[in-house]
């Protein structure tokens, strides 16, 4: 386990605060957030391809293979890639906050960590919950998703219930058969995207070259006719003012495509040499960012026109390849896509469960959620998050599929990716400007040279967010539609206020932070090496 810095060996990176001599007592004095350290029981199992792999997992899936098309309906293929564009600085600066955190401090509950200890603990609590209950529902999401994808070959619904139990018992057994197996699979999902991803931009591009069955030189057709910036909203608003309406429509879905980069720091305390590895696959997400991501976008508004209809309910990939008489390869591309969402569903469970097992380490969720197997599995927050994947029988039902619908509702994207995106950077804002009031300077840990800026600059978009993310329903107004796109603030809300008025919480001073206790020194974690690596001259420089 991990001990006081103050008691570790004078190599310590993390030299002793002149401020706060007595952190501990200071939290335990004023606020509810008590981290357990002797109830921390998990391993470190997961090793550096494990953790690159991870990364790759969480930001591709079902987002980038189904919900591409969605976009490009709403915005046109121009419209699209400047929403990507755009998406992807927040994502990049969100990133550069997590991935420092979670360096300095590879602790259980990682997020919910760093929010509660350098945020205010109910904060954490409300953030920890609300992550919590997002991945947990997105498990029956993604399973649903998958059998959506069976369906292409098998459109009898009576089969859906044994596709969805096949899936569960895959679920139930990679997860409780321990870490290295969660992470073993992922390695192969990952590897199954990234040959997916790069087929289908490699082939796209012959295609559009000519290259296709039917020799047709598609190039840039589409974004003439019906052109670049064209959006299904304009029979709402009509010209330019429903173009940009679809843009601002886009934004959620697109930034809720990219999340799941969240991983990176949530398996850090299950993690062999967790600086080094959470470092290098933060560095390298930006370029799968615009490599995948912005590839597939150009290559997708190229091949496919944005009023095509059903675009929205359909694989953009799988539709372009049919359209350009291509016989075999859509079902290859399906086939990958229902392991992307398999994948998406193994990740939400491990999500939910090590968010589960972090919160009751901190005192903030049911004790029993502590309870590990001796190869350091906490299978009790594992069974408990996978049981939501029995939601995904009720979409067989037609009356029960309204109800789950409704459990979907109560988890809209703009409280996971507005609310815990501003959290996280307000926290990150705390922590850099903490440590530096402390004299505090993190020796081999990575520190990026645009911070404090880009978690600025995430502050201001995730509240942007926040506010358009039910925009469209002001045209068309529908009270289930507005509860369902904002319905999720209100529970956020009621979740802070109550454990703030319950607990008493308040937001601590910077200069009674603590950047000490049960934090792991480099030479604890294996990452000593850290201490030896030179800067790069680019680094040295600003540039990167």
């Amino acid at each position: 386990m991990a001990v006081d810095l103050q008691a570790s060996a004078p190599s310590s990176p993390f030299p002793s605060p002149p401020l706060s001599p007595v952190p501990e007592k200071i939290l335990a004095d004023n606020n509810a957030f008590q981290y357990q350290g002797d109830l921390d029981k998990v391993k470190r199992q997961l090793g550096r391809q494990h953790i690159q792999m991870i990364a790759i997992a969480g930001c591709i899936g079902t987002g980038l293979f189904f919900g591409l098309g969605e976009i490009l309906a709403l915005t046109g293929p121009l419209g699209a890639l400047l929403v990507y564009l755009h998406v992807s600085t927040v994502v990049y600066a969100t990133i550069m906050s997590i991935g420092e955190m979670g360096a300095f401090a590879p602790i259980s509950g990682s997020v919910i960590h760093y929010v509660a200890r350098w945020l205010d603990p109910a904060a954490g609590f409300a953030l920890g919950w609300n992550y919590c209950y997002y991945a947990a529902i997105a498990i029956p999401l993604e399973i649903t998703a998958l059998t959506a994808f069976v369906s292409f070959w098998d459109s009898n619904p009576n089969h859906t219930a044994i596709y969805v139990a096949a899936t569960v018992v895959g679920l139930f057994i990679i997860n409780l058969f321990g870490v290295r197996w969660f992470g073993n699979s992922e390695i192969l999902f990952a590897t199954l995207k990234i040959l997916l991803a790069i087929t289908l931009i490699v082939g796209g591009l012959v295609i559009s070259l000519g290259g296709g069955p039917n020799h047709d030189r598609i190039g840039f057709r589409y974004w003439k006719d019906p052109g670049p910036m064209v959006s299904m909203h304009t029979a709402l608003e009509p010209g330019a003012t429903g173009r940009f309406l679809g843009l601002l429509v886009a934004i959620v879905p697109a930034a809720y495509s990219v999340s799941g980069f969240e991983l990176i720091a949530i398996g850090a305390a299950e993690s062999v040499q967790p600086r080094t590895n959470i470092i290098r696959a933060m560095k390298f997400v930006i370029f799968r960012l615009v490599f995948f991501y912005l590839c597939s976008v150009i290559i997708v508004g190229m091949l496919i026109p944005s009023n095509y209809p059903d675009l929205s309910s359909l694989s953009p990939f799988v539709l372009a390849f049919e359209l350009a008489g291509v016989k075999v390869l859509p079902s290859i591309i399906n086939a990958i896509v229902i392991s992307s969402a398999y994948s998406s569903a193994n990740t939400c469970v491990f999500t939910a469960s090590r968010i589960l097992y972090g919160l009751a380490v901190q005192k903030q969720g049911p004790k029993i959620f502590t309870t590990c197997t001796k190869s350091g599995l906490p299978w009790v927050a594992v069974v408990v998050a996978g049981m939501f994947s029995l939601l995904a029988f009720m979409t067989v039902s037609a009356g029960a599929s309204t109800v789950f619908n409704w459990f979907v509702s109560l988890s809209t994207m703009c409280g996971l990716i507005g609310y815990g995106w501003t959290v996280i950077n307000i926290t990150y804002l705390r922590y850099y400007y903490g440590l530096k009031l402390h004299g505090i300077v993190p020796q081999g840990i990575y520190r990026s040279p645009l911070q404090p800026y880009a978690a600025m600059w995430a502050i201001f978009w995730s509240i942007f967010y926040i506010l358009i993310s039910g925009i469209s329903v002001f045209w068309t107004f529908s009270a289930s539609s507005f509860i369902a796109s904002y319905i999720n603030l209100p529970v956020i809300l009621c979740l802070y206020v109550g454990y703030k008025v319950y607990h008493k919480t308040k937001m601590q001073p910077l200069a009674e932070l603590d950047f000490i206790s049960h934090i792991p020194t480099l030479e604890e974690t294996g990452d000593e090496a850290l201490l030896l690596e030179k800067v790069p001259l680019l680094q040295q420089m600003g540039i990167v």
